[in-house]
């Protein structure tokens, strides 16, 4: 088995043979839940962190996943709350105000050897930092991710609705800080 074979595949390998099924989960998703998880904490080293504890807690409730949601959105969903996690212990644990976090992560984008996106994406990038976490999440899965609502629904554990207001928002906000510079 490789890495393109479909979900039901790695699912029935899983039953049969949970470590090699577990590999090739890892295999298959590493990369893209990496990405969503980097727009979501920026640091590189946080991501790798995030990334590892979401593999670990998949690995631990495995037995769990009952096919209801695609394996993907499952693994988004753990993904999404590990960063969710992390972010918020990074504001507990702050001595320094959201505004100097958002600074910091917004310096951190422009002198990492990781990002290597021009001026626009510079910008892009700093005015997503500047959205609510819950907007951020929606409009990173949906522009970068290109998930549907109803994906992201199951992801997030909310209405398309409330998902639909958030991204709305979000463009609103980032075509402003885009146009304000």
């Amino acid at each position: 088995m490789s890495i393109n074979n479909s979900d039901s595949d790695i699912i029935q390998l899983l039953k049969t043979d949970v470590s090699k099924g577990f590999r090739l989960v890892v295999e298959k998703y590493s990369t893209k839940l990496y990405w969503h998880i980097r727009r979501l904490v920026i640091l590189h080293d946080d991501a790798d962190d995030v990334l590892q504890n979401t593999f670990i807690n998949a690995w631990k409730h495995i037995g769990e996943f009952r096919n209801e949601s695609a394996l993907y959105t499952w693994l988004y969903a753990i993904a999404t709350n590990e960063s969710l996690a992390l972010i918020n212990k990074r504001k507990r644990n702050a001595a320094v105000s959201l505004d100097d976090i958002g600074s910091q992560l917004s310096n951190s984008i422009e002198g990492s050897t990781w990002f290597d996106g021009d001026e626009a994406q510079v910008k892009l990038q700093n005015a997503i930092l500047k959205l609510p976490d819950k907007q951020r999440i929606v409009f990173n899965l949906k522009y970068f991710d290109e998930m549907t609502y109803e994906e992201m629904s199951r992801v997030l554990k909310t209405s398309e609705g409330a998902l639909k207001a958030s991204y709305h928002h979000a463009v609103k906000k980032i075509e402003n800080f885009l146009g304000g510079n």
